[in-house]
């Protein structure tokens, strides 16, 4: 009887060993949307169940419910449909479609009736919910994302002036984060603000609108102005990346920029008219 020793190469049963050679995800740029399926996943804030992210045509983001459900049942203009990663409205002529989540969030308050089947489907959402909590599995985030913000001299979300157009950000400037994948399938850890990369500047300028907004009342508007700096550094910033992805166009993005076009009628909330780190005068002026 021979002694029965392991191989490196086969199974306790002597089977081989095959082993599958990890292929490390990218994006074709011929891809309408650059950001990875596996970055999509998330879950609401509100209520706990799960939320998938897509981008619009516009560029914007919607979160859709994760579940195709039947056209038929509901309203057409609570279809959506998906081509190419992109999410589009209305449906697709297809007997499924996708609904915003919006409409089922059992924490949020409907603004117009939704239908018979919508309203189950919250229902249905709202027993889970009320599960997750008694559990301690979930616990509902705050109203508003902004409510405290421990530097208030800086803007929770300041609006950023570069490649002639101005953005709102999800975020103040020195916690946005890095979008793009690392060599560990994470996202990348770096900011996007570096202290050894040219910067911006704090600045007062006009809330003029862009093409294709209407006219407001000549005001000025805080703006962190990066539009003297070179165009490859304000790319870099728009599309959120930091120095180092911005040099590797091959590594796809885990999450999506957090940018949004700036409109003044919009985005009134979010406008300051001082600069920050200053104080108003006795006389209400900076």
């Amino acid at each position: 009887m021979h002694p029965n020793t392991d191989s490196p190469q086969r199974h306790w049963d002597g089977s081989p060993r095959t082993a599958c050679p990890r292929r490390s995800q990218r994006v074709t740029t011929t891809s309408p949307s650059r950001l990875l399926r596996t970055g999509r996943g998330d879950r609401c804030r509100r209520c706990g169940h799960r939320i998938d992210w897509y981008q619009r045509a516009d560029q914007r983001l919607i979160a859709l419910h994760p579940t195709e459900l039947d056209a038929s049942r509901i309203p057409s203009p609570a279809r959506w449909h998906l081509s190419s990663g992109i999410a589009h409205p209305h449906g697709d002529g297809s007997a499924w479609c996708r609904i915003p989540h919006l409409a089922l969030c059992p924490a949020r308050t409907p603004t117009a009736p939704a239908g018979q089947h919508i309203e189950s489907l919250r229902r249905q959402l709202a027993v889970r919910t009320r599960r997750l909590i008694d559990t301690g599995r979930f616990t509902p985030a705050p109203p508003t994302d902004y409510e405290v913000h421990a530097d208030r001299s800086q803007p929770p979300r300041p609006v950023v002036q570069l490649l002639l157009g101005r953005y709102l950000a999800d975020a103040p400037l020195k916690d946005l984060q890095c979008v793009a994948q690392n060599r560990q399938r994470t996202r990348c850890p770096h900011p996007v603000l570096h202290p050894t990369l040219p910067q911006g500047a704090w600045t007062l300028l006009p809330a003029s609108p862009q093409r294709g907004q209407l006219t407001l009342p000549a005001a000025l508007m805080a703006i962190y102005d990066l539009s003297r700096l070179p165009f490859t550094e304000q790319l870099r910033w728009r599309i959120q990346r930091c120095s180092v992805h911005a040099a590797a166009p091959g590594a796809a993005d885990l999450v999506p920029a957090g940018w949004q076009v700036f409109d003044p009628l919009l985005h009134a909330a979010h406008l300051h008219t001082r600069l920050p780190h200053t104080q108003p005068s006795r006389h209400g002026q900076t």
